[in-house]
């Protein structure tokens, strides 16, 4: 039967050429904007790392003065380096990292070139394996190289390119600043989408070009220089790095072996604050947060206002879009009035009509879809030429494609449901009389 009501809808589509094409270009118009929409907020708002991101927690503690205190409000979002290097030692997680972005100047060790400015970062021997980076040769270093300030680091695929023409440049040097150091890992290419570790140096930018030892970039000797957010409370004595220093800047994340060692690790860190009170460094009472990595980006509110209100609109126009299209195959159906009083007269059922026509309305989606997709592609393609940071990414992948056609089939079905109803209540007798 399906056979026969397709092509009862092919030949019904060639006598209403017009109104076809109308509800085509109505369903098309609302899917395009949608699938564009829904496209760049999937990339926006999605988990970066949805096999643990359960177990993955960004820690804040309070370690401000009572200065401006206002009970109840949001502790710093980063710790002092004193507390960054306190809990890394304590080591109460499965995994745990200490981090900070820098951007220094490189080239390779034993080459004559200029130096090139990248990004960097300065982390602890588990951010690797916490955040599952994957590698193309080597591995990252150790907590014995954390320990030992080691001169060790870990490059960026793309920089790898750059530096050494892709080879594996494991064991090579590379300076950094003016400190050379040990190439001891080579990353693949990889780019989480959003960067959750550290959202104050870009939401949606590529990975860093360097890594090294959080310590190691610490060392006197070494003082690699460092980027992001920082916010003092007290006179740093000219050095908001200092092991001492009143200053949040450093980013700490926790992975526990399960979600729900959230608890205890959260009573730990209560403990620690209020240790901390004790001694005297602390002013304010225990404040402190524990957010896994979804509700680190909530809080962080990192999708755009203005790509969730494009979502809603994009939905509003898809909705006039299909009362349009409504209109139009109601107005076919009437047209075929006497076509189905007569299918009615020789005996079709009305469970028969109300298919024929949910048949038709499926067949209009499903051009409606192809339609649609060529005009989506074309809108991700005009996100793409815009300045925004997350534009490049605004890619269409095969889940979006197959929802593109799945929502098509099912917002025509949608608006066939009325007209198809209208057409199995037509009484036969009054139209064979009419005729």
């Amino acid at each position: 039967m399906f056979a026969y009501y397709s092509n009862l809808a092919l030949r019904s589509f060639r006598r209403n050429k017009v109104l076809t094409a109308l509800a085509v270009l109505a369903i098309a118009l609302g899917i395009g904007a949608c699938m564009t929409t829904l496209t760049v907020f999937r990339v926006l708002s999605g988990d970066p790392i949805p096999h643990k991101s359960d177990r993955l927690f960004n820690v804040q503690l309070d370690a401000a003065n009572m200065t401006e205190y206002r009970p109840g409000e949001e502790p710093e979002e980063q710790l002092t380096r004193f507390d960054a290097e306190s809990l890394l030692r304590e080591s109460r997680g499965v995994r745990q990292a200490a981090m900070s972005g820098g951007y220094v100047a490189v080239q390779p060790a034993d080459a004559a070139r200029a130096a090139s400015f990248v990004d960097s970062r300065y982390t602890s021997a588990d951010f690797f394996a916490m955040f599952d980076a994957p590698f193309a040769h080597g591995r990252g270093w150790t907590a014995a190289d954390d320990d030992g300030r080691a001169r060790v680091a870990v490059i960026s695929h793309e920089l790898n390119q750059t530096l050494f023409g892709g080879e594996d440049s494991v064991g090579r040097s590379l300076r950094a600043g003016e400190t050379e150091f040990r190439i001891v890992g080579v990353l693949s290419p990889w780019r989480p989408v959003p960067k959750f570790y550290d959202l104050t140096t870009g939401r949606f930018g590529a990975v860093e070009s360097l890594f090294v030892p959080f310590s190691t970039a610490m060392d006197a000797a070494v003082k690699l220089g460092t980027s992001g957010n920082t916010n003092c409370w007290a006179e740093s004595a000219g050095d908001s790095r200092a092991p001492n220093a009143p200053c949040a800047w450093v980013q700490y994340w926790v992975e526990l072996a399960s979600a729900s060692d959230a608890g205890d690790y959260r009573a730990y860190l209560t403990n620690y604050s209020t240790q901390q009170r004790a001694a005297g460094r602390f002013e304010r009472p225990d404040n402190i947060r524990l957010r896994t990595v979804m509700e680190w980006l909530e809080f962080k509110e990192v999708v755009p206002s203005d790509v969730r209100l494009q979502v809603w609109l994009a939905f509003a126009f898809l909705v006039v879009c299909l009362v349009n299209t409504v209109g139009l195959l109601l107005a076919k159906c009437l047209r075929r009035a006497p076509e189905i009083g007569v299918r009615r007269a020789l005996g079709a059922p009305r469970r028969a009509i109300f298919a024929q026509f949910l048949v038709e309305a499926g067949a209009i989606g499903l051009a409606g879809g192809l339609a649609g997709l060529l005009l989506a592609l074309l809108g991700l393609w005009a996100v793409r030429q815009q300045p925004a940071a997350y534009a490049k990414l605004a890619q269409l992948d095969a889940t979006m494609l197959a929802t593109t056609f799945a929502f098509a089939v099912a917002a025509s079905l949608i608006a066939g449901v009325l007209p198809a109803w209208r057409a199995m209540r037509i009484t036969p007798a009054i139209q064979l009389k009419s005729q």
